[in-house]
């Protein structure tokens, strides 16, 4: 097979999402059509020089609806003749683009694509699409769901993490990653949003809490308790569904919990020859992809399934990786990466997750990539595994190497 190369991989600042975050006003269509111009600018692209772009959202209606990747090439720079396709597998969406066009062009379906999503969470609401999974008891009821916070607790509470161990895992990502912009370690990826003006909307993750100490976290109440203990009385569905618990174990909060934003992010990919022909030079080989299925209930528990899948079909151990970087939807989900692969926290998002700076549910597994890329260069490592949970019950994982 051909092998597929990444040639650039940057990302728009995360803003906060809700009415009073940098990029509220800044739609979805646009947020993308700035990143695919970033794209193009920096590689300087001409013509027809991709053969798609494949674009994740997670939430599909209003601005996001339709096939918002099309539009976004409409609204960009891009040659027109450049189509586009939107796709989502939730919060991996981003990732999964990045995989597909890997995969595309590894086949030898096109030369280059430019791949990643969006998601404006501060103008279009989680939930607002009524999916199917959490509305409709048909499926809702016989697969014993319970919303994505109490799948966290769930974790916590089988795998026996507690309060201080989230805390303390959310305090290391906040000072992570306010050490990561002190130091300029997301310089080369993260582009400017700027208005129709030209002038600055946001440069820097406006998310971030630096101060977050433990006792600030410690005030916090647990964000999922009254839903899980009161109503709809979501603990009762677990442990019917588990009943070897005898009580969910409630230590997600805000502050330990991924936060809610706005962003977008881009990775271009394409083989040797495409490189050579635009006088690119390629970072990194992406090496494999995988995705896989998992318990919809406990639902967040992907990445440790889906690295040992993509480990087993590659013929590698864990040994073999030098970087993680492993979604902070939720603290728990961290922790239970770290404890199935015995693997230091040292070797794990090193730069802060989305504990610190957010998560835009269709951009953050391309943001993962690029992140984990950056890294991978900066400290002169070779290999690196960027893996996230999914909704419902899924994983999804890349390992890329430098080239």
């Amino acid at each position: 097979m051909t092998d597929a190369y990444i040639y650039d991989a940057l990302r728009t600042p995360r803003g906060k999402g809700r009415k009073d975050g940098a990029l509220h006003e800044v739609t979805a269509l646009r947020l993308s059509a700035q990143t695919l111009n970033a794209v193009k600018e920096r590689n300087n692209l001409e013509g027809h020089a991709v053969e798609d772009v494949i674009w994740g959202n997670v939430t599909q209606v209003m601005e996001q609806g339709g096939c918002l990747a099309r539009s976004a090439v409409l609204a960009s720079d891009l040659d027109e003749r450049i189509p586009g396709l939107a796709i989502n597998r939730f919060c991996a969406s981003g990732m999964e683009a990045v995989n597909l066009a890997a995969n595309q062009v590894r086949g030898g379906a096109g030369e280059a694509y430019i791949a990643g999503g969006v998601e404006m969470m501060g103008r279009v609401a989680m939930g607002s699409d009524g999916a199917a999974i959490a509305v409709d008891p048909s499926i809702a009821m016989e697969k014993y769901f319970v919303p994505q916070g109490i799948s966290a607790d769930i974790i916590a509470t089988e795998y026996g993490f507690t309060r201080d161990d989230a805390d303390q895992l959310a305090m290391a990502s906040q000072q992570r990653a306010a050490a990561a912009w002190k130091d300029g370690r997301f310089d080369k990826s993260v582009i400017t949003v700027r208005d129709q003006n030209g002038l600055t909307i946001l440069d820097r993750d406006e998310y971030m809490r630096p101060e977050t100490d433990m006792q600030s976290l410690g005030s916090l109440n647990p964000a999922f308790q009254a839903m899980g203990e009161v109503m709809p009385g979501f603990d009762k569905i677990a442990m019917m569904k588990y009943p070897h618990l005898e009580k969910i174990n409630h230590i997600h909060h805000a502050g330990n919990s991924s936060g809610i934003v706005d962003g977008a992010a881009a990775v271009l990919i394409g083989t040797k020859e495409f490189g050579e022909k635009h006088g690119l030079k390629p970072r990194a080989r992406i090496r494999a992809t995988a995705k896989i299925g998992t318990d919809p209930t406990i639902m967040l528990t992907g990445p440790v399934p889906v690295t040992e899948k993509i480990l087993r079909d590659n013929g590698m151990s864990i040994k073999d990786i030098d970087l993680f970087e492993v979604n902070e939807a939720f603290a728990s989900v961290v922790l239970r990466f770290m404890q199935a692969f015995d693997v230091d926290h040292d070797r794990v998002n090193v730069n802060g997750g989305a504990i610190a700076m957010g998560h835009p549910l269709g951009a953050t597994g391309a943001m993962i990539i690029g992140t984990l890329l950056d890294e991978l260069e900066r400290s002169d490592k070779e290999v690196g595994l960027a893996t996230l949970c999914i909704a419902s019950g899924m994983g999804a994982g890349t390992i890329i190497e430098r080239v």
